[in-house]
């Protein structure tokens, strides 16, 4: 088991928790919907990107009747 030769200072073990932080992300508006959405990302409400649909919508997805 390690033992620490010497008592590590408040001012050096908190330097080292300096980039431990939680940072706040960034979004923007969706063009299509209004909803908040993060940069260069689909949109999860919609489901668009660049004003393209990528991702169908739930309601819109046809569904196999054998899984259902």
């Amino acid at each position: 088991m390690a033992v620490q030769q010497n008592k590590v200072s408040k001012s050096r073990r908190d330097k080292r928790r300096a980039h431990d932080a939680l940072r706040t992300v960034n979004s923007v508006e969706c063009a299509e919907c209004g909803e908040p959405k993060r940069f260069h990302h689909v949109c999860g409400a919609c489901g668009t990107y660049r004003d393209m649909e990528v991702v169908p919508k739930f309601d819109q997805m046809e569904l196999d009747e054998d899984l259902a």
